[in-house]
């Protein structure tokens, strides 16, 4: 949703062109510091190696890889303990296709000429915003993220703020103010290596393949086409051939990311593990240092005042050391951790402080002369202003001859009180219940997190293993599932305690039909909040959300439900404090009683304070947000069978419902959209009844009757029935045309599009147990006629049936170009209606149609990691890492009521075959 092409077009392609007289420019995104220069593999030593086709290598052992990433990979090692599953990449590999983010040349004059009105006025809203209240906007439409294909997986737990190390090693991406990304690699944040033989150094590098213009005293480019990476999340390993050497290194990342864990799993620390193979006839002493810079690359590590010191913490049997490097900002100032465990064969030995600037040639040569580092005592001095500081941690061990060891090191960070950018209030983050409020928490979290790894790779074990282990499953599925689990985490995550004074009811009590000040399951569980995007930056978003709640719901549905009640609560709230929505150019209130909130705030004001940071439409008016809210209340209920949520929810469903209900101007039981784009596809126009909302409404009307059903309200069971069967006649009339659900019904010439989402409403009822007999809203000949046509059109007809389902298609089978949203991709969105065709037996089908957006995006664009909401055929992609992917959740949820399913019926047919054996032989 929230489509900026079109804005850019007015003010980039328009006002640009008055500006300069007529003249247009081309105008590109803001460029971003690139260290792809570094990215050259040069060797520094050249080795004789039976050359092994990398093809041949890995689809002989690992048949699921894309050759395309591995085929510059001319090792034979295989790392130590490397899963078969996941995304594998050589680190020397290159993406051909290099993709731009949507930008003003890629919109065409008849779809901008109608929304001048739009840009001029998001132009004066953002001058303000930037210049004047000096703010970031919840959505830069002129600093679009550039792609930059170096993402790995994300460190850390959930809600505790991320960092992400990318796939060739470096610290690249950061979010520990939540919500507010910043995108810089410091390139002194490194894993360095040190061989010695009989008390001699033989060799020494940093395991990274570039070519800093810093720290010329390093040994710097790997050669990257001897190691590859490899990521399951939330684990991931890189694998280090040692050319000339005969070593092999496996660095194992671990991060406490575990399902129905609410404990560990909010924990903001990492483990690496490193497993040391030599290969040779003789002893080795390796050493493996880790260096870390106080602070993230922002402008603030310059900003003076912070400073390092070494610790030591021994408890229950375990002791670690190592450096904290605390970072003293005005706002959420924070304690970086590197650290190590201390066992009677290792050697655990730090530097506290140096500058990372220069040569640095000194901690270079304190490595290279025995293997460890000076080990100095006391603080270093804070920092003063433009100085910067660094830390570096070094653990060394024997490794006997054709045997292996291995080498620990975690990383923790603390920053437990956090304010949002009004600084308004104060938050504490959900892990302080464990480890404190007071900031002194990184030894001891470094200290849990190297005792317990090894508990939490067992629980992540067992939860993938009947997912790994099932062989019906392609390969690239396996990756998917878990890999686009990233963004439960680097979503800008937060995940708060519930403050004492909080009333999340929205002012109206249980006692008078509404909802308790303080739910017990976000008073047990805390608050729970993630971005629509990492560039859209508005968290909880509803109507996406609706897609990604299925990976919640599974897999921490106490986070889920807590989310829920916050929405419950904010719909009965009203704001009367009128501003001006950007599309319409009218004023209108921030907040309507009794609708669903788009979102509930901007990171960068005061989220859950004030709701609705989005003001391009009012989306009061939004035909979607009230049906998703009761199609997840439903879902949510069917999975956890939480009868208490049920009973809290139904007062909510029936406002949200009573409130939908004026949508339906002609009284035929079926609502009509507005004649603009009123819903998700937020630039995508619909007049009249359609199938997407119309599929919704009677998809909730379903759910409403099977709830009331449940909660023994007879009476309101008549009344959504009557207007359920109602707006299904009116439904099949009005959209049908024998093959497909029509786009809508107004009659324009795109009005019988084929929409890949048009069965979005049945979707809901599949997965939540329903869409047959007494709680069908559509015929299953026609949902199944209707994926069909989405399959052959959609899918197959377009990009050759290599990238997924487009949103809109002719019939006669071309694009539908009417929208600036009509021919994208949406990943999550694909997603969903492969779910929809495995829930209704189409199980090849839309197998096939899901790994098309996966080979796109994984293996073919180089956005790992940063899975985008949407891409054109060709050229262009919108808003990198977004939150509707993780909709690939419902895939599996889809999976599994199938083999339910399929289990139930021939067990009946088992019982049945035994009845009427019972009755012959009687």
């Amino acid at each position: 949703m929230i489509h900026n092409t079109v804005i850019n077009y007015i003010f980039i392609r328009i006002c640009l062109c008055l500006s300069t007289g007529g003249k247009l420019k081309s105008v590109a995104g803001v460029t971003h510091p690139s260290s792809s220069k570094w990215y050259r593999p040069r060797c520094g030593f050249v080795e004789l190696v039976d050359f092994v086709s990398p093809s041949a290598v890995c689809q002989a052992t690992y048949p699921s890889y894309n050759s395309d990433l591995m085929n510059k990979y001319v090792s034979k090692e295989m790392g130590y303990g490397v899963p078969r599953e996941g995304w594998r990449i050589c680190l020397a590999h290159e993406f051909k296709e290099k993709r731009k983010p949507f930008q003003a040349k890629d919109v065409s004059l008849a779809n901008a000429w109608g929304h001048i009105g739009l840009g001029i006025r998001y132009l004066k809203w953002w001058y303000k915003k930037t210049q004047v209240e000096k703010k970031a906007p919840f959505i830069d439409m002129f600093r679009a993220q550039p792609l930059r294909q170096i993402y790995g997986a994300p460190l850390g737990g959930i809600g505790g703020g991320t960092i992400t190390r990318g796939w060739r090693g470096e610290f690249c991406r950061w979010q520990l103010n939540p919500g507010m990304y910043h995108y810089k690699t410091v390139i002194a944040n490194q894993f360095t290596v040190c061989l010695r033989r009989g008390g001699q150094t033989v060799y020494q590098q940093v395991l990274s393949v570039e070519h800093p213009p810093t720290l010329q005293g390093w040994n710097w480019g790997y050669c990257g086409e001897y190691a590859f990476y490899h990521a399951l999340y939330p684990r991931a390993w890189t694998v280090y051939d040692l050319p000339g050497q005969n070593v092999t290194l496996t660095c194992r990342q671990i991060s406490p990311v575990i399902p129905h864990d609410y404990q560990d799993s909010s924990l903001p620390v990492a483990v690496f593990v490193w497993d040391i193979e030599n290969k040779n006839d003789y002893d080795l002493d390796v050493s493996i240092m880790f260096t870390m810079v106080n602070g993230s690359g922002h402008k603030d590590d310059k900003s003076g005042g912070h400073w390092n010191e070494p610790f030591h913490l021994e408890k229950e049997g375990e002791a670690v050391s190592g450096v904290l490097l605390h970072h003293c900002t005005t706002v959420n100032p924070y304690t970086l951790c590197i650290a190590a465990r201390e066992q009677p064969d290792r050697e655990v030995s730090h530097q506290t402080a140096f500058s990372p600037r220069g040569t640095c040639s000194g901690l270079w040569s304190d490595l290279l002369t025995d293997g460890r580092l000076d080990s100095p005592t006391g603080s270093s001095p804070p920092t003063t202003k433009g100085e910067k500081v660094a830390a570096a941690l070094a653990v060394s061990c024997s490794v006997l001859a054709q045997s292996c060891n291995n080498l620990e090191f975690s990383l923790a960070w603390d920053m437990p009180k956090i304010t949002f950018g009004a600084r308004e209030r104060e938050h504490i983050r959900r892990y302080t219940r464990y480890f404190g409020t007071k900031g002194d928490a990184s030894p001891s979290l470094s200290h849990y997190a190297l005792k317990h790894y090894r508990q939490w790779e067992n629980s992540i074990e067992e939860w993938q293993r009947p997912v790994l282990q099932d062989s019906s499953l392609p390969f690239w599925y396996k990756s998917a599932l878990f890999n686009e689990l990233y963004y439960v985490v680097d979503g800008g995550t937060v995940w708060t305690e519930l403050p004492e004074d909080a009333d999340v009811s929205g002012g109206v009590r249980s006692k008078d039909g509404g909802l308790p000040a303080q739910p017990t399951v976000i008073k047990e569980y805390g608050r729970f909040a993630y971005l629509e995007g990492q560039e859209y930056r508005m968290y909880n978003t509803y109507d996406v959300h609706f897609y990604a709640s299925f990976a919640l719901i599974m897999l921490w549905p106490k986070l889920a439900l807590s989310m829920q009640y916050d929405i419950a609560g904010s719909v009965v709230q009203h704001d009367h404090t009128e501003r001006l929505h950007l599309m319409s150019g009218q004023y209108s209130p921030v907040k309507t009683k009794n609708v669903v909130p788009h979102d509930i705030g901007d990171p960068d004001d005061e989220p859950w304070e004030r709701v609705n940071a989005y003001l391009i439409h009012d989306t009061a008016d939004w035909k979607d947000l009230n049906l998703k809210f009761v199609l997840q209340v439903y879902r949510d209920f069917h999975l956890t069978q939480d009868s208490q949520y049920l009973k809290d929810m139904w007062p909510i469903c029936k406002a949200v419902m009573e409130s939908e209900m004026k949508f339906d101007l002609d009284e035929d039981g079926l609502i009509e959209n507005s004649g603009y784009a009123d819903q998700t596809y937020d630039g995508w126009t619909v007049t009249g009844p359609s199938a997407y909302c119309g599929g919704l409404w009677l998809a909730s009307l379903c759910v409403m009757c099977k709830m009331a059903r449940l909660l023994d309200q007879e009476e309101t069971y008549q009344c959504y029935r009557d207007v359920l069967d109602r707006g299904s006649t009116a439904f099949d009339k009005l959209l049908w045309n024998g093959k497909y659900y029509n786009y809508d019904s107004s009659g324009r010439h795109f009005s019988n599009s084929v929409m890949s989402d048009q069965c979005a409403g049945h979707w809901f009822l599949r997965a939540s147990g329903l869409g047959e007999g007494e709680y069908q809203a559509f015929p299953k000949e026609k949902i199944q006629s209707a994926l069909k046509s989405v399959f052959d059109l959609n899918v197959m007809s377009f990009a050759e049936g290599q990238m997924g389902a487009v949103n809109g298609m002719r019939p006669e089978g071309v694009p539908d170009h009417s929208s600036v949203q009509s021919d994208e991709v949406w990943i999550g969105v694909v997603y969903g209606l492969a779910a929809t065709m495995i829930h209704e037996g189409m199980r090849e089908e839309g197998m096939r149609t899901a790994e098309g957006c996966y080979r796109s995006v994984w293996e073919k664009l180089g956005m790992a990691f940063q899975t985008p909401e949407a891409y054109c055929e060709k050229g262009i992609f919108r808003s990198l890492a977004y939150m509707r992917p993780l909709s690939v959740w419902a895939m599996q949820l889809a999976l599994n009521t199938s083999q339910k399913d399929k289990t139930t019926s021939v067990q009946t047919a088992e019982r049945q075959e035994a009845g009427r054996g019972f009755e012959k032989e009687s």
